[in-house]
């Protein structure tokens, strides 16, 4: 548990940003809004123009904070990444129980986010719907082995790492819980995704949560 302290908090790689956008009221407003901007009008339409006229700022003053858009929505996944470790390690660490307690972290990446108070200019409700439809596009570039060794992704593996942890727990004979623990995040993802834009291929509506297909899933998988 001392161990999972020590990277308690909400960080994010540095060689993600210029300036980091926590030090200062003009970066945490270039963050808060960019989260409402890109939920309103989707990561393709949104401009760092945009941005700086919907924060009455020169765009030059969003660069000093970022050098592209790109490096933008990888500091909204990975601040997204973060804050869910911290959810996942504050609501798992006391349950003894190893199957109770990998049920316990799969509800927590698999549900729908609702707002935490404590971040006050991060709408977590609307950074999560990004996560759902834009996230994927951090990755799906041909700089993604660039930004990989860059650190970039490091929040997200780890997190990853921290199920895989947990499902080998259950079973340490069980030979896929690496791809296992990297299908409940992005599946759960993708299934919210699904019921939003293409609910008739999806059974995850009228009560049928994504985390209660997870939960039956990893239970069949693991007997």
């Amino acid at each position: 548990m001392k161990d999972l302290l020590s990277v308690l908090k909400i960080s994010v790689p540095s060689k993600i940003y210029i300036k980091d956008p926590e030090t200062s009221e003009l970066g945490k407003r270039i963050v808060e809004n960019s989260i409402k901007i890109i939920n309103d009008i989707g990561f393709e339409s949104f401009t760092f123009k945009k941005l700086g006229n919907k924060i009455s700022s020169n765009e030059s003053s969003i660069y000093r904070y970022f050098e592209s858009k790109h490096k933008l929505l990888l500091y909204l996944s990975s601040w997204y990444w973060a804050w869910l470790e911290y959810q996942l390690v504050i609501e798992t660490f006391s349950i003894s129980n190893k199957k109770d307690k990998l049920e316990k972290a799969i509800m927590v990446v698999t549900r729908t986010i609702e707002e935490d108070s404590n971040f006050s200019h991060i709408n977590e409700t609307l950074l999560y719907r990004i996560i759902v439809n834009e996230s994927s596009k951090s990755f799906l570039t041909k700089e993604v082995d660039k930004d990989n060794k860059e650190g970039y992704f490091e929040i997200y593996k780890r997190l990853i790492s921290r199920l895989e942890a947990m499902i080998s727990d259950v079973n340490p004979n069980y030979p896929f819980a690496l791809s296992l623990a990297s299908a409940i995040l992005e599946g759960g993802l993708h299934q919210h995704f699904l019921n939003e834009h293409f609910p008739s291929i999806t059974n995850s509506k009228d009560g049928k949560t994504p985390t209660k297909f997870f939960i039956h899933l990893v239970n069949q998988t693991l007997i």
